[in-house]
């Protein structure tokens, strides 16, 4: 079994798997989540110190902040899941790795 990783910008990665949402940050709601989640020790800011583009909330209700946009995150998720589906091989692309199951700790 391989585990996709989501690159989220400056290096982060998150196993893509894991991903339930992917948001602008603008929202109430979302600010509301966000301030939430610090409270609880479930806030990973992966900024960076640049402005905040995309939160990304996990199954495990980490929230995540990254520097890119909600969009790039989307294309890279669902276009290299989408690439795997269908056998594709897209070696040289660095956006979503591939490792396997026993080089990830769960």
């Amino acid at each position: 079994m391989k585990a996709l990783l989501l690159n989220i910008g400056f290096g982060n990665v998150v196993v893509s798997d894991r991903v339930v949402a992917i948001v602008s940050p603008g929202s109430a709601p979302i600010k509301r989540l966000k301030e939430d989640a610090k409270e609880q020790g479930r806030l990973i800011d992966a900024t960076y110190g640049r402005k905040t583009r995309a939160i990304v909330v996990t199954d495990s209700n980490h929230v995540i902040l990254s520097a890119i946009n909600p969009e790039t995150a989307a294309i890279r998720m669902l276009g290299k899941k989408g690439s795997h589906e269908n056998g594709e091989s897209h070696e040289d692309d660095i956006e979503v790795t591939e490792l396997d199951s026993t080089e990830v700790d769960e």
